[in-house]
């Protein structure tokens, strides 16, 4: 199956000059989504995952039903002050200014193999932080999985020396 054929792409969002992967229709099909869920499954199915991780907000959508395929817990990355327990965070920067992740500091045990599961790849600075979270945490990130990546932002660079899969790629 072609993943681009399941994601409408709408130019001009959210501002003039960005083509944005709206994967909300790839979620709505419930063959495409199925079949993105296994493929990463697949993926994984020999690394013994302890812990899928998903960064707020799409990556919740597609690193839970991952977990639950292999087996694995789930853990939630969220923006700063969402989560109610002792947290690890991490502050990084965005196009205009920074912003926080979280992680609950029980969330993730020394030695866990931990993926983490997010829709777009895209500078890498996000994904960049939320390894930072599970290494602080003690944990080992085994491999790191996108549905999309924008090759032209060069995201996969900045996680160099991990194990980096997308299911499909697009120029900017």
């Amino acid at each position: 199956m072609d993943l681009k054929d399941k994601i409408r792409v709408i130019d001009g969002f959210p501002k003039e000059g960005i083509s944005f992967k709206d994967i909300t229709t790839l979620l709505q099909d419930k063959t495409a989504f199925k079949h993105t869920v296994n493929k990463i499954a697949r993926y994984l199915k020999n690394k013994h995952i302890d812990v899928v991780v998903g960064p707020e907000a799409r990556g919740f959508l597609f690193g839970a039903p991952i977990a639950y395929a292999i087996g694995a817990g789930f853990v939630p990355i969220r923006k700063k002050g969402k989560l109610p327990y002792d947290t690890f965070s991490v502050s990084y920067d965005l196009e205009y200014g920074s912003d926080v992740l979280e992680m609950h500091k029980d969330a993730i045990k020394k030695g866990d193999r931990v993926v983490i599961i997010d829709d777009l790849l895209a500078t890498g600075g996000t994904t960049a932080s939320v390894v930072k979270l599970i290494e602080q945490a003690g944990g080992e990130v085994v491999t790191i999985g996108f549905v999309i990546e924008l090759t032209d932002l060069k995201g996969r660079e900045k996680l160099e020396g991990y194990d980096v899969i997308s299911l499909t790629k697009y120029n900017v």
